[in-house]
């Protein structure tokens, strides 16, 4: 049983902190240990099965930012105490110091001011580290450091969008990816409401638990009237997820065959051919399937959810050889590992499902803040940019599901509940969320991922919130069927850095 220790400081701190329990450990390759996070005192306790070193992710409050996700450089175990807040300054601080000489080395220059708030996050830092005999005081001078660190983070970061940026707006004349929406079963859709042209396609929900509810009775009519109408209004039909992997998502009927993996193939493999061939020449995108990596329908372990998604990616590339087939990565950096339930990281797994299944054509990732326990604290915008190169390295196209609540509190079934504490990822603040807070996260946000090559598709998960399946109030219109702000925010940078298309 492996052990880590961290202080808090000042006393008392622990009794105002409940992110503290959504802790864990991860190894040098990102791979996340389970770990179970106890308190004792004025103390951190982490045990893992393992002794090996790693580093600690933990929300935390940083002034001006919110509580953000924060972690430590790489650890070994100790039979003395760290001090925690010494620790993540020391973490943000190689983080930021590391991501600039990868930059540097590709060209990027650097912005003015980020040298002075560097330099005064490493001197702050160093009388940290002179004060630890008194570690209350080290803890108030590890939280400025952690916020000098934060702000030049915030500068070399914002740099590095606006430098990439000119750069792809020079390459491509066109807006250079898929600009999308997601859609509830209603058809049409209260598409009226958006601003003209903001969107070039839109994700439509033809699911296998909706489709097929009764075991041989398909019903194609929601489904045949969103890919017309998506046709008529010029968009590119982004269809699925045909298969649902979480709790729930797949046809009940399929129960009576759980653990039976080859009648479970032969029935995934009958309905994805079927799907697919119902919609050749009119769907060119599919997302194969969803909640691939974190599971939970029928009680599937990693091994069998590979052994359905590598015949279905065959399967389907057998129907239409140039179709693009995605499967969905819920929580990409994969703190849900640290439950014990999970093998693989979500890296480590589509690698797997890539190998064995090479006609996946890419893969869409769910990039989401302010939902309990999903989003264990927000990152910040050098964490997804980190995020975003690590599974670009899997040479694949990446197709982004973005997603933040426009209010706080929990939805009716109890699934979610938000964060009590946000901060945006572009300006200073907390507080509950609001409609104000999701427009700013998202005005950080998507030039981020405009910004990067990799990505080829960024859709807003909700057109309205009357999808019960997915992010509650995340809508882009609110109850009255009104834009919400964000809408303005995302037209405001699909037609602002690519203006004549």
């Amino acid at each position: 049983m492996g052990v880590m220790r961290f202080r808090v400081s000042p006393p008392g701190f622990l009794d105002g902190w409940p992110e503290a329990e959504q802790a864990y450990i991860s190894g040098f390759d990102g791979r996340v240990f389970p770990t179970r996070v106890e308190r004792e005192g004025d103390e951190l306790v982490c045990r893992r099965p393992s002794s090996d070193s790693g580093r600690l992710h933990v929300a935390w409050p940083v002034a001006g930012f919110g509580r953000t996700l924060v972690s430590t450089s790489s650890l070994r175990e100790q039979d003395t105490v760290y001090l925690l807040a010494l620790e993540l300054a020391r973490g943000k601080i190689g983080q930021l110091r590391n991501q600039l000489a990868a930059w540097e080395i590709s060209g990027m220059s650097v912005p003015e001011g980020f040298d002075e708030a560097s330099r005064q996050a490493h001197q702050i830092f160093a009388r940290a580290t002179s004060a630890q005999d008194d570690p209350d005081e080290a803890c108030r001078f590890s939280e400025a450091a952690l916020v000098h660190a934060h702000n030049a983070a915030q500068m070399l970061t914002g740099a590095y969008i606006n430098q990439r940026l000119a750069v792809r707006c020079q390459r491509s004349k066109r807006f250079p990816a898929l600009l999308g929406c997601g859609l509830a079963g209603e058809s049409p859709p209260q598409w009226e409401s958006l601003p003209g042209g903001v969107f070039n396609s839109a994700t439509l929900p033809i699911c296998w638990n909706r489709i097929e509810a009764i075991e041989g009775e398909y019903e194609w009519d929601e489904s045949d009237g969103l890919v017309d109408w998506a046709v008529e209004q010029k968009l590119l039909p982004h269809g699925g997820p045909l298969l649902d992997f979480g709790v729930g998502g797949l046809p009940e009927w399929l129960a009576a065959w759980s653990g039976d993996i080859e009648n479970l193939q032969s029935f995934v493999c009958d309905f994805v051919e079927t799907a697919v061939s119902r919609f050749v020449g009119r769907i060119r995108v599919w997302e194969l399937a969803s909640r691939v990596n974190t599971g939970g329908a029928l009680d599937l372990n990693e091994e069998g959810r590979l052994a359905l998604l590598a015949r279905a990616v065959e399967v389907a590339r057998g129907v239409d050889d140039v179709e693009q087939l995605l499967v969905r990565i819920e929580q990409p950096w994969g703190g849900y590992q640290s439950a014990g339930d999970h093998l693989l990281s979500p890296l480590q797994f589509v690698d797997a499902l890539v190998r064995c299944a090479p006609g996946l054509s890419g893969i869409a990732l769910e990039i989401t803040s302010g939902f309990v326990p999903a989003d264990p604290g927000r990152r910040d915008l050098l964490d997804l940019s980190r995020l975003l190169d690590i599974w670009s390295t899997l040479g694949l196209p990446l197709y982004v599901t973005i997603a933040a609540p426009s209010t706080g509190g929990q939805d009716a079934g109890g699934r979610f509940v938000r964060s009590a504490e946000v901060g945006d990822s572009g300006s200073p603040g907390s507080g509950e969320w609001t409609e104000s807070l999701q427009a700013d996260w998202v005005d950080a946000v998507l030039p981020l991922l405009l910004a990067k090559q990799s990505v080829a598709g960024i859709t807003w998960a909700h057109l309205d919130d009357r999808d019960p399946s997915g992010f509650p109030t995340s809508g882009l219109l609110d109850e009255t069927g009104s834009p919400r702000p964000v809408v303005q925010t995302i037209h405001a940078h699909r037609f602002g850095h690519w203006p004549a298309n």
